[in-house]
């Protein structure tokens, strides 16, 4: 259990199920319905791989969540569509012998943005990768950003300038400055108009892995 400013962070449990239905709709709101996730999506996650999923507490409320899965990820074919990676949100591709974290979803509740939630969460995620001697962490980032800009410019110039620091992107940001970097970007990834349907193929690479 991790604590800061008293919100602490747990592995998941199905008693917190409903509630992280409820708070994928009040973090996601221009995603598309069949993007989001529900109670029988979190149940499934605490059965196939409860040391490796979290939530974030505020006292007995729930405001936020890490979720994601292990597996052998293939980088020479990197393309990929969120919901097929993630089986339709029940992470039934996890191989508890996989070499790659992969990074499913992470919520923080708009009262609770910029208070460092999501940082505990990323650092919780990490740990575990160290734990069990994992390469490291991938995922698609979405870039919530892109939506003001796709008139005027290429999503590769969008994200070559937040990764320059001359734009600020609100989630690929973070992202670098939790030592990720963008390895491709990925077209048509997720129904979400304020990325545009794209994300970036981000990771981060375990600094301790020693090879098998």
């Amino acid at each position: 259990m991790t604590t800061c400013d008293s919100i602490r962070i747990e592995t998941m449990k199905p008693r917190f199920a409903r509630s992280l239905e409820q708070l994928q709709r009040d973090c996601f709101p221009t995603l598309g319905a069949g993007e989001l996730m529900r109670e029988e999506h979190f149940l499934n996650h605490c059965r196939l791989f409860p040391e490796g999923n979290f939530v974030a507490l505020h006292r007995d409320r729930v405001i936020g969540l890490g979720s994601g899965f292990l597996i052998d990820f293939d980088f020479e074919h990197a393309q990929h569509r969120f919901q097929e990676i993630i089986d339709g949100g029940f992470y039934r591709n996890h191989d508890p012998e996989g070499d790659w974290y992969y990074g499913g979803d992470i919520s923080v509740h708009p009262d609770f943005r910029r208070r460092g939630v999501g940082s505990l969460l990323y650092e919780a995620r990490k740990g575990i990768v160290k734990k069990l001697n994992r390469r490291g962490i991938v995922a698609g980032g979405l870039i919530p950003g892109f939506a003001a800009y796709k008139e005027t410019m290429s999503p590769d110039d969008y994200v070559e300038r937040v990764a320059s620091g001359a734009l600020h992107d609100n989630t690929l940001s973070f992202q670098l400055g939790h030592g990720f970097e963008v390895r491709g970007l990925l077209e048509d990834y997720i129904d979400d108009e304020a990325s545009d349907n794209w994300a970036t193929l981000i990771v981060w690479e375990n600094p301790s892995y020693m090879a098998k």
